[in-house]
């Protein structure tokens, strides 16, 4: 399992790569659950880890966009696509809207992942749709941080069906949503491709700064878990 880090600055995201992080996620985390940064700032991240020679992928998320503005949602994903991201990352709500904002993002030619947000619970309809598109992955994920963990929101079993199926139609699963260290053996159990993290790296809240060594212990565990898995 591989450990994405969302950060918000230059000096995060070189933090972060050097830290053991395996993906690195651009967001405003003060801005809600996919708070979107400036396109400014978003460049000028890729641009500091391409010249630091750091191959890492990098996502970035569009903001906290409703599913009835579809096209406010195209317009955001053209520019974020357009900054260099490897993947850009869209907030997908339990909403009637969700199929053909979907089918919208899957004909966009970017590099799409959808993020279903599951404080309501996973939409199982909606998530294999999703799966018949060409989405390089798909994520879990929960807007309310205050309101508990994913796994508060969303049945252990509900969630391995969300890994199982998007696994089968061979794609990346990533799960998010307040995680925090209690949580790796939920994880583990769960095995998606990847995990996010936010608040477990930080000082404080997930809105205050990451904290190198909370960073460099949780890489520690996951990497070396994954050791032990492998072996």
């Amino acid at each position: 399992m591989k450990m994405l880090v969302s950060v918000r600055s230059v000096e995060e995201a070189l933090l972060a790569a050097s830290g053991g992080a395996d993906f690195i996620d651009l967001k405003e985390p003060s801005g809600g659950a996919l708070g979107g940064l400036p396109t400014t700032t978003i460049r000028a991240i890729v641009e500091a880890l391409r010249q630091q020679g750091c191959g890492l992928p990098v996502s970035a998320t569009i903001g906290d966009v409703p599913m009835h503005e579809a096209d406010r949602i195209a317009a955001c994903v053209d520019a974020v696509g357009a900054c260099g991201v490897d993947y850009v990352k869209v907030g997908i709500e339990r909403a009637p809207q969700a199929v053909a904002v979907l089918d919208m993002l899957a004909g966009s030619g970017w590099p799409i992942v959808p993020v279903f947000i599951a404080d309501h619970g996973l939409d199982a309809a909606h998530v294999a749709h999703a799966c018949t598109l060409g989405f390089p992955g798909l994520m879990a994920d929960t807007a309310d941080k205050h309101a508990g963990s994913l796994f508060d929101a969303v049945s252990a079993a509900d969630l391995q069906r969300f890994v199982v199926t998007v696994r089968a139609a061979g794609k990346m699963v990533g799960l998010a949503g307040a995680l925090r260290l209690e949580h790796l053996q939920m994880l583990a159990a769960l095995k998606p491709d990847f995990a996010g993290f936010r608040t477990a790296v930080c000082v404080g809240d997930r809105t205050s700064a990451l904290d190198p060594q909370r960073l460099q212990a949780l890489a520690a565990l996951l990497h070396g878990r994954a050791v032990a898995e492998a072996g």
